[in-house]
């Protein structure tokens, strides 16, 4: 993030704060097995990003309600996957979860680096890149209506994949789960 203000890529303020919460919340409820330790993981980081995000010369307060709706709903959302990956994964959760936090910014952060390389339909899959659009509309000014889509399917999925994890160990919510993922990444694809 200090290097961004030089490299004049104010465009990598957004993914590079949702992989940070993303990291954070989701390990950190997946070594923990509850989502309320990864939410307040992940506000708490979430938080020093906007902070530091303002003191690297980021206008963060004109735009701070939408920022802070984008945290809270991408810590909650990112929480709730860690706390499924410990039911369903005993005592390696935080290995899943460190897979799936891996893959999805290597794949958001190529999409900041080289942009058009990854196709749009890729990038709507991933929640990590729900997050970043989300932030990202804040810090351009566009505010929580531009994010709209991808603040819905962030709250969207947290809702499915808590329900899987109430419902563990039975095995037909994923299918809620899954089917509620692909929606509404549809919905961010076509509203992005």
């Amino acid at each position: 993030m200090l290097l961004i203000p030089e490299a004049g890529h104010a465009l990598a303020m957004g993914p590079t704060i949702s992989i940070g919460l993303m990291g954070t919340a989701m390990i950190g409820a997946a070594a923990a097995g509850r989502s309320a330790t990864g939410v307040m993981l992940g506000l708490a980081v979430g938080a020093g990003l906007l902070v530091l995000a303002q003191a690297v010369g980021q206008p963060v307060f004109p735009v701070l309600p939408a920022a802070l709706l984008s945290v809270v709903a991408a810590s909650i959302s990112f929480a709730a996957r860690g706390a499924l990956f410990a039911t369903s994964i005993p005592g390696k959760g935080w290995l899943m979860a460190l897979f799936v936090v891996a893959g999805e910014a290597a794949i958001v952060l190529t999409a900041v680096a080289q942009p058009g390389l990854l196709p749009d339909w890729l990038l709507a899959l991933l929640p990590a890149q729900w997050a970043s659009l989300a932030i990202q509309s804040a810090f351009s000014g566009a505010g929580t209506f531009a994010a709209w889509a991808a603040l819905i399917a962030l709250v969207g999925t947290a809702t499915a994949t808590m329900l899987v994890k109430e419902l563990w160990p039975s095995r037909w919510p994923y299918l809620v789960m899954f089917t509620t993922w692909l929606g509404l990444s549809a919905v961010v694809y076509y509203h992005s």
